[in-house]
């Protein structure tokens, strides 16, 4: 373990004061919404923001799910392995899965706008048993990611302040805790801008230090010779030359492999879809495909400066040399960065992680208290329960798993497993259930059987396959060689690809089914939060308008679909294909000029994804946020807009008229 720059103060510092911050600044911005929107926190509010986030905060909220402690710290460890593919590979690999998913959830946005939760869409087309199925597949995603968040953004913490592991695991979700009882998923979204804001910081600070300004390093050039001396030092198996500027890598195209299998395990993260609840009707497609584009910035851009750094300072003073544990923990970033900016880079890296760490768990926690509050407890415990007390119900979920997390979390720091193996295998357990839901939105022939009986059989096959393979080339199943790249390639793809084959043999096999997509609006209700104190006949009104899509809003969504489909495509040839593999399939190693070009790639991808993220938000909210400055400064305003979308009182009684439609008529339109 190297020495520490910063005390274990700064750590417990940065974890309990900034936690106390959000806490209290959500607190009083509840307060203040209160008072100037007569905005009272009921279970639709709390679990779906009245589902009017704009587009702006759908790509923050996006880029945020997608940016967890691995993503900062994986990326790196993987650049200062692999080099400048590392950082490519695992943006890419995640990136794509974004553009993918934006289908399903404009799908779910168009065919059951009352959602509150994916499941429950589960539980009307399969019943029962393909509900409980769901609902353990995302649990067990839920788990390995809340607990990757804690042990990997506790680890840091340990890293560079020597404060205690278990210390930190468990103060972490204090303050998100807090902080989400107070706003739920709105506090989530709003917190999720402001932590996205301060990891783009980061991202810059990091390049212009390693590229302009750092004595030891200081520009693209020097960077190059170094990287170029220590693949003669410490050459890289499987890449072109032993080179760390080339994209000819096996190893990490196959990690790559690995990552985008299992990356599509996420996508069945009831979270993920919580935030496509939340979204506008309108703003889903936008939000998505900016978000996707603007995340890949993250792990390309800090990995590319931070993994690279680390490499190239490999024995210089100050820089600590990474061995087979560092890596395992993914500490390339903190290592670099302490070297990099001395105590301003370790605080800074220390923030960063915190921010990733508070902003996932807390949508995850958001995610979990749903699917408690709707799927099970409103499902099958009391279905005839009142909004004040499924509230209520939330808040002890929020509590409840938190804890859970945290006791599972502590267990594991205690382990050789860290963040890496975390994410390269979770797709494992969890990619088999992808196809299965994925179909549950753009398939109406998968039958009930094929839901309940796929994901089981390709957990099997996929776990059995995994350990199988790492038994055979391997020769012991250990936490080491569970590890290594082949058995985790075909772990992951059987995983992927036997959920989807078995899902097509026993739909057919037992009879396709054919499901009418109109009961997903008649069955699934907006909840009734009449017995909130201070909800007014209005705002009820407008909740329950949330049910009945306008005819424009469903045409948009609707070609907001096939748009969303074409967009995917495009991008994902250009990511996977048309941009690595000439580069992969030549052996190419960058020439000085071309790794300038790649470093100048970097900053304005950067710089563009800081902009629109920061600047949108505030562009969309801007009449809004005018008049809250107007009412927060004591000056008189009139009416107020929607704090969320800004929409004008004729939208909002648009909305409320629905209401009076019977929904016959609606899903004749």
């Amino acid at each position: 373990m190297a020495g520490t720059l910063l005390p274990q103060g700064a750590g417990y510092g940065i974890i309990i004061g900034f936690g106390a911050l959000f806490a209290l600044g959500m607190w009083g911005l509840a307060v203040l919404l209160a008072k100037f929107h007569n905005e009272v926190q009921g279970s639709e509010m709390f679990m779906t923001a009245k589902r009017s986030v704009r587009t702006g905060l759908v790509a923050s909220a996006v880029v945020s799910s997608w940016t967890i402690a691995a993503t900062l710290l994986t990326s790196s460890t993987w650049a200062f392995e692999f080099g400048v593919s590392g950082a490519y590979y695992y943006g890419a690999g995640a990136t794509v899965q974004i553009f993918v998913f934006a289908v399903a959830a404009i799908e779910m946005k168009r065919r059951a706008p009352g959602a509150h939760t994916f499941l429950e869409v589960a539980r009307i087309r399969y019943g029962t048993a393909g509900h409980i199925i769901f609902i353990i597949y995302s649990t067990i995603y839920a788990i390995i990611n809340c607990v990757n968040i804690l042990v990997g953004g506790s680890g840091v913490f340990t890293a560079l302040t020597g404060m205690n592991v278990i210390a930190g695991v468990w103060l972490l979700p204090v303050g998100v805790v807090i902080y989400t009882l107070t706003g739920g998923i709105k506090a989530t979204i709003l917190t999720d801008y402001t932590h996205t804001i301060v990891i783009y910081a980061m991202v810059l600070a990091g390049l212009f230090v390693v590229y302009t300004s750092n004595d030891v390093l200081g520009s693209p050039d020097r960077v190059y010779d170094l990287l170029r001396d220590a693949a003669k030092t410490a050459p890289v198996p499987g890449n072109a030359g032993g080179e760390y500027v080339t994209m000819r890598s096996q190893s990490g195209v196959l990690l790559g492999v690995v990552f985008w299998c299992a990356v599509f395990g996420t996508t069945i993260d009831v979270q993920l879809f919580q935030k496509a609840v939340s979204a506008d009707p309108v703003s889903t497609l936008p939000g998505y495909m900016i978000g996707g584009l603007a995340w890949f910035s993250i792990p390309f851009c800090l990995a590319t400066t931070f993994g690279l750094a680390a490499r190239a300072l490999q024995g210089s003073p100050g820089m600590h040399t990474l061995d087979a544990d560092d890596i395992s923990h993914g500490l390339a970033l903190p290592y670099a960065a302490q070297a990099l900016m001395g105590k301003g880079g370790s605080f800074f890296v220390l923030l960063m992680t915190f921010m990733a760490c508070t902003s996932g768990f807390s949508a995850d926690i958001v995610s979990i208290a749903a699917v408690y509050t709707y799927d099970i407890y409103s499902a099958y415990i009391s279905p005839t329960t009142s909004g004040g007390k499924l509230l209520r119900m939330s808040h002890f979920a929020v509590i409840v798993w938190a804890v859970c997390m945290a006791v599972i979390a502590t267990g594991i720091s205690q382990t050789s497993i860290g963040v890496n193996y975390l994410v390269t295998c979770m797709g494992v357990f969890t990619g088999c259930a992808v196809f299965p839901i994925y179909s549950t939105l753009l398939w109406k022939r998968q039958n009930k059987i094929a839901i309940t009986v796929a994901p089981v059989l390709g957990s099997i096959t996929a776990i059995g396959s995994w350990l199988g393979s790492t038994h055979a080339l391997e020769g012991a199943v250990t936490v080491a060689s569970t590890s290594q790249t082949i058995p985790l390639v075909i772990g992951n793809a059987v995983s992927l690809f036997s959920g989807a084959i078995y899902s097509i043999i026993l739909t057919y096999a037992f009879g396709p089914d054919d499901f009418d997509w109109s009961r997903l609006k008649t069955d699934i209700i907006v909840v009734d939060d009449s017995d909130i104190q201070g909800l007014t006949a209005e705002q009820l009104a407008e909740q329950n308008a949330a049910e009945l899509l306008t005819p424009e809003a469903d045409r948009a969504l609707k070609r907001g679909k096939w748009q969303a489909m074409l967009i995917a495509a495009i991008l994902c040839a250009i990511f996977v294909i048309l941009w690595p593999m000439p580069m992969y399939g030549t052996d190419y190693i960058f020439s000085k000029p071309f790794f300038r070009f790649w470093v100048a790639l970097t900053f304005l991808w950067a710089f563009g994804a800081t902009l629109i993220i920061t600047l949108m938000p505030l562009i969309e909210g801007r009449k809004t946020i005018a008049m809250f400055w107007k009412f927060a400064t004591g000056r008189r305003v009139s009416k107020p807009e929607m704090v969320e979308g800004e929409q004008q009182p004729s939208d909002s009684d648009e909305r409320v008229a629905q209401i009076n439609v019977s929904k016959t008529d609606m899903e004749k339109v």
